[in-house]
């Protein structure tokens, strides 16, 4: 589909971000295994029930619209769960079972904060046009998200700055 207008445009950067949630929630629970840092593990354990809830939020307002939230994929949120996948099997293969797992961590975080600021400026684009659309409960869900996401980036860099970082210089 071809925007024609806001609207049509509005549904389709929904459709894009309804498949990254997607695509999220599968790829969560692998990159949670990975993790030695438990904090980092429950980091991404927690965000795992708050993407469900973000999918959740989107659905509702698929449903407001009586559209479907399917017919899409996010391309870009694929390459970059892809570039976490791979960097983990360059880390086993670069390290054998012995791998420094603070050096893991701290590759996961980066590759978790690569798909946190994709979301955050996905979020901040459909609430920019919910609000001129004049959805203003889309746009209040779409801003509950917006938050969610960056205070999840936020602990991220946390725990990147006073744990996980610092782990892997001595690895």
């Amino acid at each position: 589909m071809t925007p024609k207008n806001l609207e049509d445009l509005y549904v389709h950067q929904l459709r894009d971000l309804y498949s990254a949630e997607t695509l999220i929630i599968d790829a969560l629970p692998r990159m949670a295994k990975k993790a030695s840092n438990p904090q980092l593990r429950k980091s991404f354990e927690m965000h795992l029930e708050e993407t469900k809830q973000q999918k959740e939020r989107l659905d509702q307002i698929f449903s407001r619209m009586d559209v479907s939230p399917k017919g899409q994929t996010c391309k870009a949120m694929k390459g970059l769960i892809a570039e976490a996948e791979d960097f983990i099997d360059e880390a086993k293969k670069l390290f054998g079972s012995d791998s420094p797992s603070a050096v893991l961590d701290a590759g996961l975080i980066a590759e978790a904060q690569r798909i946190e600021h994709y979301e955050i400026s996905a979020y901040g684009t459909v609430a920019t046009y919910a609000e001129t659309l004049g959805l203003h409960s889309d746009h209040q869900l779409l801003s509950a998200t917006i938050a969610e996401e960056k205070k999840t980036d936020s602990t991220l860099n946390d725990l990147a700055k006073t744990m996980v970082n610092p782990a892997a210089v001595t690895a």
